[in-house]
């Protein structure tokens, strides 16, 4: 293990400072891959060059693509001149470092009329089938072969238009159809679609790109599709996932922390939240910037269910349901989008924090989960008297909740993994002494 993988934190303090934000990290490698559905360069700025950048970096240029990156100034620039499909095995340790190269298929589909999917990787979150993109992919003319390690996908004929229904609005699903419904010959129709600011984002792009995308109500997508796309100069969305982040930690801590580059918009549904769990915030005139902060004692508790976009995200649930063990009462989350997302409750408890896991639904939101024996509802008994201990981090919203509960722990805490955290916070141990976290 080395230095840069383990944070010694000693907490107890509140924090105060400002921390900047760039592009999503479930934003920009979406757009970085839409890059090989043209030959023309496609510029892509706001960039926060967490390692997923790097990882997708490779990935294109491993298919044939140029790119160049300014960390600095947050910009990648990719030019897919000669896009090939890898041979059989090339790209395995890409999938298994990423859940990015599935998304792949269908623009390597469209450009060379063959692709290869291995088991997906990430974070340890659940099971990230790629049942649901083999299905889109059929939509669209593909023929799937099974193989020891995935599937090996061909369209000689290239990819025609289709209707889709998906039973669950699944994000990487719909990342794949608008990357391969905007090349197919003829009109496609996703229903049950998802709608996150991301997705949004990635329509923006493809459109400026010069795709026919129209939004319908009810989670429907209807797109036409064109012979050729060009390339774009692209600004990436804001990571309103970072921000809720250092959010959560202005509440755990009774700190005040100001976060740079965001959209109100995007975090409206956290926003109501947050305050309803006794925190607060206030935006710069020009909405750029928020700054957090807990307005009472002691947080409130709260019941809390998580759901596709427009309802509270999965991803924001770790660092706000850490902060809510410091509540004065009782809070109850159901988490209905990943079934294995709650396993960082097992540090909290060894911090000292009060909360029961089970495998019942604890809410009313419509859940894939309740009769499969997942551990997905808990139950946090506040205020705890958190104390420092040393923790491992398995996932990357988990470690920054392990990060948060730490500084708001009595003590040191000494936490390993913690290179983890480069995936998803640029600058991540910067950013804490910008705050005044006392690392050690």
């Amino acid at each position: 293990m080395t230095v840069d993988d383990t944070l010694h934190i000693t907490g107890g303090v509140p924090l105060y400072g400002t921390v900047p934000v760039r592009g999503s990290k479930n934003a920009v490698p979406k757009l970085m891959v839409a890059a090989l559905l043209t030959e023309q360069p496609v510029t892509i700025r706001n960039v926060s060059f967490v390692r997923d950048i790097g990882i997708v970096s490779d990935l294109v240029e491993a298919l044939g693509s140029t790119t160049t990156t300014d960390p600095a100034g947050g910009v990648v620039t990719i030019t897919a001149g000669d896009v090939h499909a890898a041979a059989q095995g090339e790209l395995a340790v890409f999938h298994e470092r990423s859940r990015i190269p599935v998304l792949t298929c269908a623009p390597l589909l469209h450009r060379t009329g063959r692709a290869e999917i291995w088991r997906p990787g990430g974070c340890s979150i659940g099971e990230r089938p790629v049942g649901y993109h083999l299905e889109v992919l059929r939509a669209f003319g593909a023929t799937a072969e099974r193989t020891d390690t995935g599937y090996k996908l061909t369209a000689p004929g290239g990819l025609r238009g289709a209707v889709i229904d998906l039973p669950f609005p699944s994000v990487g699903a719909t990342e794949q159809y608008l990357l391969g419904a905007v090349v197919a010959a003829g009109d496609s129709e996703l229903r049950n679609a998802a709608t996150e600011p991301e997705i949004m984002d990635l329509i923006g792009m493809l459109q400026r790109m010069g795709a026919l995308i129209t939004v319908r109500p009810g989670r429907t997508l209807q797109v036409t599709g064109v012979h050729h796309l060009r390339g774009v100069d692209f600004t990436a969305v804001p990571d309103r996932l970072e921000a809720a982040s250092w959010a959560g930690l202005a509440l755990a801590t009774d700190g005040r922390i100001t976060v740079a580059n965001v959209r109100q918009g995007d975090l409206s549904t956290y926003l109501n939240v947050y305050r309803r769990a006794g925190g607060d915030f206030e935006f710069s005139s020009d909405g750029g910037e928020v700054t957090f902060w807990r307005e009472r004692p002691m947080p409130r508790p709260l019941v809390i269910e998580t759901d596709v976009h427009p309802g509270f995200m999965t991803d924001w649930q770790p660092p706000l349901v850490t902060a809510l063990t410091q509540a004065d009462g009782v809070t109850v989350l159901h988490e209905t989008v990943y079934e294995d997302r709650l396993g960082y409750t097992e540090a909290l408890r060894a911090l000292g924090a009060q909360i029961q896991v089970f495998t019942e639904c604890l809410g009313s939101t419509p859940c894939r989960f309740g009769s499969r024996n997942h551990r997905h509802s808990a139950v946090i008994v506040g205020p705890a008297k958190l104390q420092g201990t040393d923790l491992h981090i398995p996932d990357l919203r988990a470690g920054f909740s392990y990060v948060l509960a730490a500084l708001a722990a009595q003590g040191t805490s000494t936490i390993s993994g913690a290179s983890l955290l480069d995936r998803g916070y640029e600058n991540f141990r910067s950013k804490l002494l910008a705050v005044g976290a006392k690392l050690h």
